[in-house]
């Protein structure tokens, strides 16, 4: 069984007196690929915000390679080794060598440069437009951004929200052969997602249902629930 990495465990969190989650255990082992699914209005973002210290849990902790790391501020978590891509991912109006820059900000400072340029040879489209501005990027390539943007800080668990939204079925294969060529690099994963084409990235997966954990398990035993399957994504 692969060590874990992260261990989220008893996690009760919401937004001023509305609770959004209730007992949520969640964890990733070391080069694990973890699929958290749910539909809108799961709670997938606000367990994200808790993990990354973006919201104060109120129950629980957050455990990060043994340590109890709940009351750490976003940057510390940051230095310890966890990257964040959001829905949207870049800032718009900065150029793609800035949204680079500022992804490596906690980054050790002699790898920066080094880093900077496996990701140009990783994003080559990148690499033609440096000075260009995100938001005059296609949508595929602010996605490539974003992710690049997140690998900038050279991470050891990759957090991803939502990382389908806005893109074609073709663009989203695009997006699962990237995020495999980095899985098998050993980079841990953590995709919150509502596509299930990203099951088959997934090592294990947790599904959320109105802000308590539904399932956990391997894609063959979600598969083999039938009723769960059918109701919520249309496998069986």
């Amino acid at each position: 069984m692969a060590h874990d990495l992260l261990r989220l465990c008893a996690i009760e969190a919401g937004y001023a007196s509305v609770q959004v989650l209730w007992q949520v255990d969640l964890a990733v082992g070391q080069g694990q690929s973890v699929v958290l699914l749910g539909p809108n209005g799961a709670g997938k973002t606000t367990l994200l915000r808790v993990l990354l210290g973006l919201l104060p849990a109120w129950h629980g902790q957050v455990i990060l390679e043994g340590a109890d790391v709940t009351a750490e501020r976003p940057d510390q978590r940051v230095r310890r080794g966890i990257s964040y891509m959001s829905e949207v991912g870049v800032f718009p109006r900065l150029t793609v060598e800035e949204n680079l820059r500022i992804g490596g900000l906690f980054a050790e400072p002699r790898r920066r440069q080094a880093q900077k340029e496996d990701l140009y040879r990783l994003f080559p489209d990148l690499a033609e437009r440096p000075s260009a501005a995100a938001a005059t990027l296609s949508g595929g390539q602010r996605k490539m951004l974003a992710i690049a943007k997140a690998l900038a800080a050279s991470p050891r668990l990759l957090v991803m929200d939502e990382p389908s939204a806005g893109l074609s079925p073709l663009l989203v294969g695009e997006v699962k052969a990237l995020l495999e060529r980095l899985r098998g690099q050993g980079l841990s994963l953590l995709i919150a997602e509502q596509n299930v084409a990203f099951l088959e990235l997934a090592d294990r997966v947790f599904m959320l249902e109105g802000g308590r954990t539904r399932f956990e398990g391997t894609v063959a035993d979600l598969r083999a629930d039938d009723a769960l399957s059918r109701a919520f994504f249309g496998l069986g």
